[in-house]
């Protein structure tokens, strides 16, 4: 392992590996190593050196850090300024059993978003602009330090989810958000997986800009009859009535305060399922598709995230392909967050694109590492 804190030294470690044709897996705070087919056996590049916040400016809302900064001091620094990371970054260290760090770059890299992404978008939507060492072993940038940008190819986007496939990265610059100062988990209690859905797709398609809504069936929300509808809202004590009022309107005095813990940081980060048995899969569909997609998936461990435009399920490994038919069916993508060595090996991180979609990202996967050189054959 060679262990490098300086964009200089990744740019000669590149230039190495590239003449010897030696790929290589990034590695920083090891908490998200299991996502993904493994990568056991190739050498590694340990950027965790790279960390720290280099520039924080509130008024502007632009925050600038290096890639393995641990997202707890960004959350504390952002805190004492009263903001936040809009994409609410999912931290999945407890569902996949993993030690280390939870760093920034690791969030950015599997468009790891919480359920901040309803009101603010994914991390594409606030990572402005990054620098970086392609597969050619050359510094560069891309995006900028202003929110509006749209000079040039819009590469920021690229880098979410990317898994480290094109670029090492060594600077990120966010667009932050202001924390709200009071918030509200509503709840729908006892209802069926398609009215629960329903009800959430009204509150999305409402003036609420809910920041968060969930479904979760009887098993996974306990002694809440057939299932349960969560909505999360924000903003400041006058409004924020206001808007319960309105969703009381939408749906109706069954809509109670949920009293009990927000439920939304466990959804997100993964916890419901730490400790069932299976391979995990995240779904992602349509949200009008939802309740449907559920019904043909049978999981007896599941739930619905983001509206029902995301599923989480367990099942046995058996379950693989069908569920990625399934999703197929539905237009959809089944992603494996977690299972053992050899079906990560077997199913990838998400099914083979259409010809056309694989040829454009072979297209640009070649543009930023013709070599392969980083994290090859992760997806």
């Amino acid at each position: 392992m060679a262990a490098i804190s300086t964009e200089a030294g990744i740019v000669d470690f590149v230039r190495a590996a590239r003449a010897d044709k030696s790929p290589f897996e990034i590695v920083a705070g090891g908490t998200r190593r299991a996502v993904g087919r493994p990568l056991d056996g190739l050498p590694q590049l340990d950027v965790s050196g790279l960390s720290g916040i280099l520039k924080y400016e509130p008024e502007e809302l632009i925050l600038t850090a290096a890639p393995s900064t641990p997202l707890a001091e960004i959350v504390s620094v952002l805190a004492t300024k009263n903001q936040r990371l809009g994409f609410d970054p999912a931290d999945w260290s407890q569902l996949l059993g993993s030690n280390g760090v939870t760093t920034l770059a690791g969030a950015v890299s599997c468009d790891a978003s919480g359920s901040g992404r309803l009101r603010h978008g994914g991390a594409r939507d606030s990572l402005l602009g990054f620098h970086g060492v392609n597969g050619l072993g050359a510094s560069f940038r891309a995006g900028g330090k202003v929110v509006k940008n749209v000079t040039g190819f819009d590469l920021p986007k690229l880098v979410c989810g990317a898994h480290g496939t094109l670029v090492v990265l060594t600077e990120l610059t966010f667009r932050v958000f202001p924390r709200p100062t009071h918030f509200a988990v509503l709840a729908l209690h006892d209802v069926s997986p398609d009215v629960g859905f329903a009800a959430l797709r009204k509150i999305a398609q409402s003036a609420l800009e809910p920041a968060g809504l969930s479904y979760l069936p009887g098993n996974m929300a306990p002694a809440q009859g057939q299932g349960s509808a969560f909505i999360r809202l924000e903003g400041a004590s006058q409004p924020l009535e206001e808007k319960i009022a309105l969703a009381h309107g939408l749906l109706g005095n069954a809509v109670t305060r949920f009293g009990e813990a927000d439920p939304f940081p466990t959804i997100g980060n993964g916890e419901k399922f730490a400790r069932i048995d299976g391979d995990i899969w995240r779904v992602m569909i349509a949200p009008s598709d939802a309740p449907r997609v559920a019904r043909e998936l049978n999981a007896t461990h599941w739930l619905g995230d983001l509206t029902g435009s995301l599923l989480w399920l367990a099942a046995p490994s058996s379950d693989g392909p069908r569920i990625r038919k399934i999703a197929a069916g539905a237009n959809g993508q089944a992603m494996l967050l977690r299972a053992d060595a050899q079906t990560r090996a077997q199913f990838g991180l998400y099914a083979p694109q259409p010809p056309a979609l694989a040829a454009l990202g072979r297209s640009v996967k070649a543009a930023f590492d013709p070599l392969s050189l980083f994290n090859p054959g992760r997806l």
